[in-house]
């Protein structure tokens, strides 16, 4: 009965963590059908309903919810336990998830890990791109990436990457017909490519600041995405402005697909840093990664 309990106890906390018997069959490598039968057979056992079941969601009830905050930690700690046994191993291994936004991976996380994973071929690990800003905790990520003014005080916090700029670029054959902007202001007689935010759907103001003045522009265009290479490409065929990091668009700048505006209004800020909760034990592995990315000026 134990072995049984403790297995569909598992289980369980996977399906409340996803919301999804889909996802969770996919995650544990069983059918839907025999993840279904096995949190029934726990509620059975327990004689309480864990989850709400609709037509297009899962969701803990109550009592599940209970359950979740109870047992999760434990398993967590056991699984922690259980991973730091591979430090006894002559070579490093583990398993490792990490969150991070679009630019992030692209500019700060990728670069490190091609080498790390050739040099560590037992550490497997596990991104999942989201430009949201993810409980890393809730979600059972080792750690997350975002921009250092972005990460909770609890957390300790290693800095990854240099600072960064934006930058406000065009097609040439957009400046011809609309004219070049000389600041913030103009920008509202101009066409720009906007960014919808993850979190709560709105729209991003571009921000610059000059001899202490900040300014948050709100503007309008005809395009609208929520990923940088759409953004990207729309900006290349003159479809308007667009606000990026400057690393993301120096190709571009260097190729004179892409002209740059408003560059004495576009400070420097805080890069990317790598972030995970204090009281989280660490594996060998979890330490090795973490020393690879951290940022050496």
């Amino acid at each position: 009965m134990l072995k049984e309990n403790f297995n569909d106890l598992m289980s369980f906390l996977v399906v409340a963590r996803e919301r999804s018997f889909t996802r969770a069959a996919a995650k544990l490598g069983v059918s839907q059908s025999a993840l279904s039968h096995a949190i029934r057979g726990l509620e059975e056992r327990l004689e309480v309903r864990l989850l709400t079941r609709t037509t297009r969601s899962v969701a803990p009830t109550a009592a599940g919810e209970k359950l979740v905050d109870s047992i999760g930690p434990h398993f967590a700690e056991i699984e922690s336990h259980l991973d730091a046994l591979s430090d006894m191993r002559d070579r490093p291994t583990g398993n490792i998830r990490l969150t991070a936004g679009e630019h992030a991976v692209d500019s700060a996380l990728w670069p490190v890990l091609k080498n790390f994973l050739a040099e560590y071929p037992d550490i497997n690990v596990e991104i999942i791109v989201d430009n949201a800003l993810m409980d890393i905790v809730s979600g059972r990520f080792d750690a997350g990436i975002r921009l250092g003014e972005q990460v909770a005080k609890d957390m300790v916090a290693v800095r990854i990457g240099p600072e960064l700029r934006m930058a406000v670029v065009g097609a040439p054959a957009y400046f011809e017909k609309y004219g070049i902007p000389m600041t913030p202001q103009d920008l509202q007689n101009h066409r720009c490519i906007n960014m919808r935010l993850p979190t709560l759907g709105g729209i991003y103001a571009w921000e610059f600041e000059k001899d202490g003045q900040e300014i948050k522009a709100r503007v309008d265009g005809q395009l609208t995405f929520n990923s940088l290479r759409q953004r990207l490409e729309a900006a290349q065929l003159g479809f308007g402005l667009v606000y990026l990091p400057e690393d993301a668009v120096s190709r571009s700048l260097a190729d004179g697909t892409l002209v740059r505006v408003l560059e004495d209004w576009c400070a420097p800020f805080s890069g990317y840093y790598l972030y995970y909760p204090s009281r989280k034990q660490h594996t060998k592995a979890f330490s090795l990664l973490v020393e690879a990315l951290r940022y050496r000026a």
